[in-house]
């Protein structure tokens, strides 16, 4: 058991080198495209969420006006 988990660390650290990190502008450029998916992702939910407040609010006025009669 401890000889696999060993074997296994051991494997990670010499693969570590061989590792081709990005360069600092690869970087930069990765996180702002992750930055606006994100905002572009919350806006969509926001709006989704919106709509079916609204569509809620309109079913549940509705109900009401049916019970008034």
């Amino acid at each position: 058991m401890f000889n696999k988990i060993k074997n296994y660390i051991k494997g990670a650290f010499e693969e570590l080198p061989k590792v081709v990190w990005p360069t600092k502008n690869q970087a930069i450029r990765i996180t702002i495209i992750v930055l606006i998916f994100c905002l572009v992702t919350a806006v969509s939910l926001a709006l989704v969420d919106y709509g079916f407040t609204q569509g809620y609010t309109q079913l549940i006025q509705l109900a009401g006006s049916f019970k008034a009669k």
